[in-house]
């Protein structure tokens, strides 16, 4: 058996949505839809969250979230990178029990989950072992050729080929390459390949594609995820589910 770990980061200091972790959504803290899909898993056998404040983290242990260690400040800034928290955590591993073999790095801001979608990514990567990591995405409604940039001098250009002439952007969709977007929804990662590069995710990253999600980065996200789980059936089954 392998070792998997979830690990959650839960940082409090969030400017555009203060204490944004622990907002209510649904009538719950929003990080109890992240710790509770992980708990329902089949295969993960911890819930870890790595946050830097002792609020979060008696939030997050009465949720059934295991908190062994506070983040320190230094890495729990806007601009701390993903990396750096993923350390931390394996070196308190390494200290304290043993390095897990894969970590499932489940964000909060991509509440609206289905553990058997964790399950599915989380298999699907374990017997590829020649990829370096696995990201969840969703394709793009609109081609990401489709898109523009803006040039110094203010005029619009395409992007990757950064072409002035933009007729052939308004071709249809169908004709252009498809493009995704990561969605936070689940990421598996190989504790190996980060000790060995120094790195989250490398060069040869599994694709694992979802239906489309939304995540939370303002209010008004949070005005739509709290309308979309009022007529979303499955998000009423979780919420009846954690009651």
């Amino acid at each position: 058996m392998n070792n998997i770990i979830a690990l959650i980061p839960a940082r409090s200091g969030s400017k555009g949505v203060p204490d944004k972790n622990i907002k209510p959504l649904g009538g719950l803290p929003l990080i109890q839809w992240s710790i509770e899909a992980c708990k329902k898993s089949k295969i993960i056998s911890k819930v870890i969250v790595s946050t830097d404040s002792s609020h979060y983290k008696k939030v997050c242990q009465d949720l059934g979230a295991e908190v062994p260690f506070l983040r320190p400040e230094e890495i729990s800034r806007d601009s701390s990178s993903d990396l750096e928290f993923v350390k931390h955590a394996l070196d308190w591993f390494q200290i304290n029990e043993s390095e897990p073999d894969y970590l499932v790095h489940i964000r909060p801001t991509t509440p609206l989950r289905d553990p058997k979608i964790i399950d599915a990514a989380i298999n699907k990567f374990i017997n590829q072992s020649s990829y370096t990591s696995l990201r969840s995405v969703h394709e793009m409604s609109e081609s990401a050729y489709k898109n523009f940039e803006i040039t110094d001098d203010e005029t619009l250009v395409t992007v990757f080929e950064r072409k002035s002439d933009l007729d052939l952007s308004n071709s249809g969709r169908q004709l252009f390459p498809k493009t995704y977007i990561p969605n936070g929804y689940v990421d598996v990662l190989k504790t190996s390949f980060i000790r060995d590069a120094n790195l989250l995710h490398g060069n040869k990253v599994m694709p694992f594609i979802t239906n489309q999600v939304s995540e939370i980065d303002t209010n008004e996200d949070f005005d739509f995820l709290k309308y979309q789980i009022s007529v979303d059936s499955f998000a009423k089954e979780v919420i009846f589910d954690f009651e």
